[in-house]
């Protein structure tokens, strides 16, 4: 190669290299010295993202903490897309499209969502499954990516479901627990400003805002899982076998009020809210408001015998079967001639019921009635709670006590009526019953802490004591309540069959049917009721709800290792 060749070459480099340069240079003080502050802007508002960090919602236990868990969080995936991308590089449509296929929804739906200019991150869909992730990832879709996210779970589906209750697609707590402790469970969500690269993913030391999230608190409640089982799986026999329009059962602990178990039927799955109707949402134990029927005598019997009006010796005339009062006829089940209180109580006469009532006049039951808590929520930890319905007795007309005080013209709760009996087997203090146990912050710390919580005195020690003896004998042989019995076991209780009002007139064919009671009668430690809506075709409460009293009776003396009061007494089972 020649020497001028050379220099051709050399001169020919050199002035590329200078163009090259040059442009670089101008293309430099483009950006940095004539582009405008509205575009630079632009460019950098691309390359940033702000976005809110959830914060993990808190867990549910029962009684027994970790080795129960009730309702956690599951990580799945959130679907986002990010719209400017998708615009400018005209992609919307298609994207929209593909994402359509594997969601199994409306293209335009989600171009719709989509279609958000000037944006860099949208949540097109939360609480994606993995499976349809992954198909979505291997589509390759430009501009679409997921991020992390928690999902309520029940892992045991519609167990305790009216007690947990379930939360929505925004976080946020409906019925139950959830909804009563949405706040303590929630936590605080944290924020995340800062800027990715074109991957997005994060440049660290670009970040400009971050507020971690604070992790909701734990709540235990006081419910037993094996008790709550146990109770489902007999609450589910008697639905079935009776044909029943609903059933529910409570069991609590007599001395503290805490809730050991509380079903309904019929229920739903938490997990699946959205295909629930309001009926099986219904926590019938607190909100379905009812007739009791007889297991509300024991209060006026109560009443009479602590204020010495009667003594259980004391003889009514029970008018064979049927008694005309200011012009209106009631009827026993059974005819019946003179009875005892005792015996009255034993065999539920309505009639000898309204005559000891009559004893202590309208102004004194009603005083008594208000003492048990009829016509009052009980405040219960959960939400849906009913108060019952009680007029004021200066609003009775004549024959008003001689009903209320066998059940009828009066409406409870089950949660009212089993604090009734509570009462009772409590010496007459009135507790508040209560679910949760304590609530406990991610660091350990115990920020609640439940207590017993004594309302007033209803009953006297003495007259309460008199009351377990004579309820014990509804469970004894000549009683309505036999068949609530438990082998070694003395069970205070009463029966309940009350014709339902239908059309404004009480129904001939439409029941509901109850047994209520506690045990050990003596020394009581759990009470329970049960209670059935129009069971079919067998509709008395000592032959449809007493047995599945018993049934879970037997099951809770054995799980709990309660110790027999008598061991010479052996009912049928």
């Amino acid at each position: 190669m020649s020497e001028r060749s050379v220099k051709v070459r050399t001169v020919f480099s050199a002035v590329v290299m200078s163009v090259v340069m040059s442009l670089l240079l101008a293309r430099l003080v483009y950006l940095h010295m004539i582009v405008s502050d509205t575009v630079r802007e632009k460019f950098d508002r691309k390359r940033t993202i702000e976005k809110k960090i959830t914060a993990e919602r808190g867990r549910i236990f029962d009684c027994r903490g970790s080795e129960n868990i009730l309702a956690l969080n599951l990580e799945l995936k959130n679907l986002c897309v990010d719209p400017d991308s998708l615009i400018r590089s005209n992609k919307l449509s298609s994207a929209a499209e593909d994402l359509a296929t594997v969601l199994g929804t409306d293209s335009s739906i989600l171009a719709s969502a989509m279609n958000k200019p000037g944006k860099s991150y949208v949540c097109v869909m939360k609480g994606l499954s993995d499976e349809n992730a992954e198909k979505i990832r291997d589509k390759k879709i430009p501009g679409v990516f997921f991020e992390k996210a928690n999902v309520r779970n029940y892992p045991h589906n519609s167990l305790m479901c009216h007690v947990l209750g379930f939360v929505n697609y925004d976080g946020i707590g409906s019925l139950g627990i959830e909804q009563q402790f949405n706040s303590k469970l929630n936590g605080e969500d944290g924020i995340l400003k800062t800027s990715v690269d074109a991957r997005r993913v994060e440049v660290f030391l670009q970040r400009e805002k971050y507020r971690p999230a604070v992790s909701g608190n734990d709540v235990y409640l006081t419910i037993d899982q094996n008790i709550q089982f146990c109770v489902e799986q007999a609450l589910d026999d008697l639905y079935a076998q009776h044909s029943a329009k609903g059933a529910w059962v409570i069991v609590q602990r007599v001395k503290t009020g805490e809730i050991l178990a509380m079903a309904s039927r019929p229920y739903f799955d938490p997990n699946m809210y959205t295909s629930a109707s309001d009926e099986q949402r219904r926590n019938r134990p607190i909100s379905y408001n009812y007739e009791p029927g007889s297991t509300f005598k024991v209060i006026a019997i109560a009443a009479a015998l602590q204020e010495g009006t009667v003594t259980p010796n004391t003889m009514f005339d029970c008018e064979n079967g049927a008694w005309s009062f200011k012009g209106r006829r009631l009827r026993d089940y059974h005819a019946y001639s003179c009875l005892s209180v005792a015996d009255g109580l034993q065999k539920s006469s309505n009639i000898l019921t309204a005559k000891v009532a009559l004893t202590l006049g309208d102004k004194m039951l009603y005083k008594y009635l208000k003492l048990f808590g009829i016509g009052e929520r009980t405040g219960i930890d959960i939400p849906g709670e009913e108060g019952g319905m009680l007029s004021d007795y200066t609003k009775w007309t004549g024959i008003s006590i001689s009903r209320i005080s066998i059940g009828q013209g009066v409406m409870v709760t089950a949660l009212q009526q089993l604090s009734v009996y509570n009462t009772i087997a409590n010496d007459g203090m009135v507790v508040r019953p209560h679910l949760v146990s304590k609530v406990v912050a991610p660091n350990g710390q115990v920020v609640y802490q439940a207590a017993t919580k004594e309302v007033r005195q209803a009953l006297k020690p003495e007259t309460a004591q008199l009351m377990k003896r004579l309820l014990s004998r509804v469970t004894e042989e000549g009683g309505t309540g036999l068949k609530a019995g438990v082998k070694g076991f003395d069970i205070a209780g009463k029966t309940g069959t009350a014709q339902k009002v239908i059309n404004g007139k009480y129904s001939e064919t439409a029941y509901t049917a109850s047994f209520v009671g506690f045990l050990p009668a003596a020394e009581p430690e759990v009470s329970m009721i049960v209670v059935v809506d129009e069971p079919q075709p067998i509709h008395t409460g000592g032959q449809v709800a007493a047995p599945a009293f018993g049934k879970i009776a037997n099951q809770l003396v054995k799980y709990l290792e309660i110790i027999p009061d008598s061991p010479t007494v052996a009912k049928a089972e």
